[in-house]
C-alpha cells in the first residue's frame, strides 16, 4: 500500500501523453519563438508517440497565452512556450493583469539568445568605450531603436544608460525588419538586437557590431567583446522555456523535462537551435524557475526605474 502513489506516478508517467498535446505560444507564426516551439513540438512528437501541436495565442505581448494556460486544466496536455516577455510583463503590465508567474510552474529552460549592441558604421564609434564618449559629446541626440515600447531591445537600452549615465532618446519600431534599415541610414545611432535578427546586416557591413551583452564573446561574433568588459554587470539576452499549468504532476513535468534536455543534446537538433541563433540551455526545472525569478527582478527595476509604459 505504501508503494502505490509510485506506482501509479510511474504508469502515469509512462503512460503520456495518450492524446494530443497543445503548446501555447503568445507570439505569431514565423517569430523566433514559434520556430524554436514547433523544433521542440515536432521532437517530443516522434519521441513520444502523439501530436505536439503549436497554438498561436497572440495578444498583449505574451499575457493572452500565459493566461490561457494558468486557466487551463493541469494534466499536461497544455503547455506554455514561454519568452523574455514573461518576466518583463510582470512589471510592464502590472496594472492589468490579475496573474503572476508563480501561477504556473516552470518546466524547462531550452534557449539563451545573445544581444548585440550595433551601431551606424558610419560612426566614428568602434567600441563601447567608442560609444558612451560619443553619446555624452552628443546629450539628446543619440536615438536608439527599439522594436517596441516594452520589449526587450527598449529595456537594454534604458539599462544601458542606467548604468551608465548617458542620455539616448528611444524611437518604437514595429519589429527588427522596420528598424534596422533606420540604422543603416543613420536615422537612429544605435540597437541593442537579438543577435539573429542582425546578423546577416552584420556580416554585410551594413551596421557595426561593438559589444555582446553576454559575460564571454559569442559563437557567432567570436570577434566581439563583452559589453561588461567597459560596462561591468552589464547582461541581456533573450530566452525561451516550457511552463505548465499549477499542479501539473511532477512525473510529467519532469518527463518534458528530460526530453528538451535530450534533444539539446542531439547533435543534429542542437546544431539546428544554434543556427538559429539560440545557445542550448539545459538544466531542471527548478533552475529555471529560479532564472525566471531573478530575471523578473532584474527587469522590474528597468521598468520602475525608467518609467517604462505600454499603450
Amino acid at each position: 500500500m505504501l508503494a502505490m502513489p509510485a506506482i501509479m506516478r510511474a504508469a502515469r508517467a509512462e503512460a503520456y501523453p495518450s492524446r494530443p498535446v497543445r503548446i501555447i505560444s503568445g507570439f505569431a507564426a514565423g517569430s523566433a519563438s514559434d520556430i524554436n516551439a514547433r523544433l521542440f513540438g515536432q521532437w517530443f512528437s516522434e519521441r513520444l508517440g502523439a501530436p505536439f501541436i503549436v497554438d498561436n495565442r497572440v495578444g498583449a505581448g505574451g499575457n493572452v497565452a500565459s493566461d490561457y494556460v494558468i486557466h487551463s486544466e493541469a494534466d499536461g496536455y497544455t503547455l506554455l512556450y514561454v519568452s523574455t516577455a514573461i518576466a518583463i510583463n510582470q512589471t510592464l503590465y502590472a496594472g492589468s493583469i490579475n496573474f503572476k508567474n508563480t501561477d504556473m510552474v516552470p518546466v524547462a529552460a531550452t534557449v539563451r539568445t545573445p544581444v548585440v549592441m550595433e551601431v551606424n558604421p558610419s560612426l566614428p564609434i568602434k567600441n563601447v568605450a567608442d560609444f558612451i564618449a560619443y553619446a555624452k559629446e552628443n546629450p539628446g541626440n543619440v536615438y536608439y531603436a527599439t522594436v517596441g515600447a516594452g520589449s526587450l531591445q527598449h529595456l537594454c537600452g534604458e539599462y544601458f544608460k542606467m548604468m551608465t549615465g548617458v542620455d539616448m532618446v528611444p524611437v518604437h519600431y514595429r519589429g527588427a525588419a522596420q528598424a534596422l534599415p533606420d540604422l543603416i541610414e543613420n536615422r537612429v545611432q544605435v540597437m541593442f538586437d537579438i543577435v539573429v535578427s542582425s546578423l546577416s546586416y552584420i556580416k554585410a557591413g551594413q551596421v557595426r557590431p561593438i559589444g555582446v551583452a553576454s559575460a564571454t564573446p559569442q559563437e557567432l561574433l567570436p570577434d566581439v567583446a563583452p559589453i561588461a568588459q567597459t560596462v561591468p554587470g552589464f547582461g541581456a539576452a533573450g530566452w525561451q522555456g516550457f511552463y505548465a499549468p499549477l499542479k501539473t504532476p511532477a512525473d510529467i513535468i519532469d518527463k518534458i523535462n528530460r526530453e528538451v534536455n535530450a534533444d539539446m543534446a542531439d547533435p543534429k537538433h542542437r546544431a539546428r537551435l544554434v543556427e538559429l541563433g539560440g545557445a542550448p540551455e539545459p538544466g531542471t526545472p527548478a533552475d529555471f524557475g529560479k532564472f525566471v525569478a531573478d530575471e523578473t527582478a532584474k527587469w522590474g527595476k528597468v521598468v520602475r526605474e525608467a518609467n517604462v509604459k505600454v499603450d
